[in-house]
């Protein structure tokens, strides 16, 4: 074992000669003008786009916010080809837009009192959102805070619709404080600033009796929570302080007691009661939803503490269950029961509307609103499929791949027609994409995708697996990739490929195989083509991490202490670190690679890009880059999405089949 180390860290020594960091910081500022021109993204020929953009057509709007008179929805929509917000005056009437520009722009919230809408909105993809208030009729918007290079967040509005209170890194990059912003004055006051992640997970109250419940982000994972009331400035610890564990939790409707979602009493999230200054023990925590195999992915609680909302992970299947606040009996509701997603949006602050989102696999959203007092589900949004038959879209089918330890891998599979192994329509193989999801603890998960349909229309097989680290399937799976660990699990990527070839040939040939990704599944893509050089023949790799210590080191100061949980510290595990890590197999890559990043990323700095290509070009390997000078971690604009999609699409074409798009 020392032999092999040694020989890793010789390794790691030489990749890290070859490739020092050609790169600081992240965004635009850390990369020259004329590398970005150098490589911007080449035009595509109408007959590439075409398709793209009648696809791009096919979508639904956001589940949106209701107002709390429920005679309003608002909600976001991306038909301008950049993301604004609209309302409908009732049920499935006309859209109005709200919002314009070249910004992406979100709504957070609404006052209680309908007066004002909360907006969120991004300059150039930096994810630098600032804070605006915007009258509920429409007109202009009132800068509540945006500030180049600090992160500004809604949290709530007071229930007396005087003041909304919002986080922010204004001090420190890598801390968040709490503000008060009064609404009539616009006088901004800090209400708490302890170091650290810091945002409001509830409240209640107002005025001098308001009480905050606080949550510190502490890693991906892991949380404290504790109460604090501004008026008196007391604190008082509850839970996670001195724990690394998972919490999620909100007030109850008992005065006193918390709801606490965690998978600390075992390998699932379950939902609890807990007294407030009880100790942590497991007799403590009271039973509310206990889904047998499966996770409570979330829950929220009204503000008036009539309804508790939660989701159920089924397998990669989300299932809604509501509970009556106060007796935590199950509530029944009218939902449709051949769909695949089911989720509910914000309630209004009385609790008697709450919007509600299905999906299934062959159609787009559908937005609901459920009224508790007439006991109604109406449909409030149109999605729209403009000569599109979303019918024939390909479901997702569960299958499971094995890895070379025995352990069964998950992944979400859409077939062409005549692709499925069990169809014998054709001899030859169709060529098949692995996509890899972001997070690293993320789901992949079915349902419906315009974006997975271009490319099952243009003849691939496309499969999504959920490899250990991924979310969904307890405690064990989700923490086996964790810092060194994840060495042990790398190769599961590997694996997805190799057992494809196996099991899906025909006439005893295999399929050609792609692999692609965006953020980790950009790195995880990076790993398949160089770690595991010769199990993919093609790979195309979106706003990836190419070098951990580059990356741990220049990623934005707020995400540096959560990645670091996740990856590794870059001193203790260095040699981890470039073992896992792109660019130290670099003399391995012979299959052609595109790589796709936008220059104002602050989460994958665009030098990981750019040193993984140039070092790539330098050893006379085939590799692409292409950079969106506008984009920050992914691409927002619709000129953009069609430019990014069509570069992978004709990538793909290009080197997988015997038809090249030109």
């Amino acid at each position: 074992m020392r032999a092999t180390v040694s020989a890793f860290a010789l390794l790691a020594a030489v990749a890290a000669g070859a490739q020092q960091p050609t790169y600081s910081g992240h965004g635009a500022d850390s990369v020259p003008a004329a590398v970005v021109a150098k490589y911007a993204p080449p035009p595509l020929e109408p007959a590439v786009t075409r398709p793209i953009q009648a696809m791009l057509d096919v979508r639904a709007p956001g589940l949106g916010i209701v107002a709390p008179d429920g005679r309003r929805l608002y909600f976001g929509w991306r038909i301008t080809g950049t993301p604004q917000v609209f309302r409908l005056d009732g049920p499935r009437a006309f859209p109005i837009q709200m919002t314009g520009g070249e910004d992406p722009t979100g709504v957070a919230g609404v006052t209680p009192d309908g007066r004002w809408l909360v907006l969120q909105r991004d300059a150039g993809g930096r994810e630098d959102p600032g804070l605006f208030l915007q009258r509920a009729g429409g007109g202009p918007l009132v800068t509540v805070q945006s500030i180049p290079k600090v992160r500004t967040h809604f949290q709530f509005a007071g229930e007396d619709s005087q003041a909304i209170y919002y986080s922010a890194n204004d001090v420190a990059p890598e801390n968040f404080a709490i503000y008060r912003y009064d609404i009539a004055s616009g006088a901004k006051t800090a209400v708490f600033a302890e170091k650290g992640l810091w945002a409001v997970a509830d409240h209640r109250g107002h005025g001098d009796g308001l009480r905050l419940l606080l949550m510190r982000i502490k890693g991906p994972f892991a949380r404290e929570y504790v109460e604090y009331v501004p008026a008196t400035k007391a604190r008082t610890a509850l839970l996670g302080a001195d724990e690394d564990v998972e919490y999620d939790a909100a007030y109850a409707a008992q005065d006193g007691e918390l709801l606490v979602r965690t998978n600390r009493f075992g390998e699932f999230r379950r939902l609890y009661r807990w007294p407030i200054g009880a100790d942590t023990a497991a007799a403590s925590f009271r039973e509310v939803l206990a889904p047998a195999g499966m996770d409570v992915a979330d829950f929220g609680i009204d503000d008036a503490r009539r309804h508790v909302y939660a989701t159920i992970n089924d397998g990669g299947y989300t299932r809604l269950v509501v509970l009556d606040a106060r007796t935590l009996a199950v509530q029944k509701l009218p939902l449709p029961q051949d769909a695949e997603h089911v989720y509910p949006g914000r309630p209004t602050p009385d609790g008697r509307f709450v919007p509600i989102g299905v999906e299934s696999g062959t159609a787009p959203r559908t937005s609901y609103v459920w009224d508790w007092q007439r006991r109604r589900l109406v449909q409030w949004v149109v999605p729209s499929a403009p000569e599109v038959d979303t019918a024939t879209f390909a479901r997702a089918r569960l299958v499971h791949y094995t890895a070379r330890d025995g352990t069964r891998i998950p992944m979400f599979v859409r077939f062409p027609p005549g692709c499925a192994p069990d169809e014998n329509r054709q001899s030859a193989p169709c060529p098949v994409l692995v996509e890899f999801h972001g997070g690293p603890e993320a789901q992949a998960l079915p349902g419906f995708s315009p974006y997975m349909q271009l490319f099952v229309d243009a003849g691939f097989i496309v499969a999504e697996p959920n490899v250990r680290g991924s979310d969904g399937y307890g405690r064990a799976w989700l923490e086996a990739d964790n810092g060194v660990k994840r060495l042990d699990v790398i190769t599961d990527i590997d694996d997805a490929g190799r057992w494809i070839r196996a099991h899906w040939a025909r006439g005893g040939t295999p399929p050609r195989i792609g692999v692609m990704g965006g953020s980790y599944g950009g790195y995880a893509a990076l790993v398949a083509m160089s770690m595991f050089a010769g199990t993919y023949d093609a790979g195309v790799a979106v706003v990836a991490i190419s070098n951990l210590q580059t990356f741990l080191r220049n990623t934005a100061p707020y995400r540096r202490a959560l990645r670091i949980a996740e990856y590794g510290d870059p001193d203790r595990d260095a040699e981890a670190l470039a073992r896992l890590s792109p660019v130290t197999y670099l003399d391995r890559v012979r299959a052609p690679l595109l790589l796709i990043q936008g220059v104002n990323d602050p989460r994958a700095p665009v030098g990981e890009a750019i040193q993984m290509h140039e070092a790539l070009a330098a050893r006379g390997a085939p590799s692409q880059l292409i950079l969106f000078a506008d984009e920050g971690h992914g691409a927002a604009k619709r000129a953009n999405q069609v430019l990014q999609i069509g570069h992978i699409l004709r990538f793909f074409a290009t080197n997988l089949t015997d038809r090249p798009q030109r």
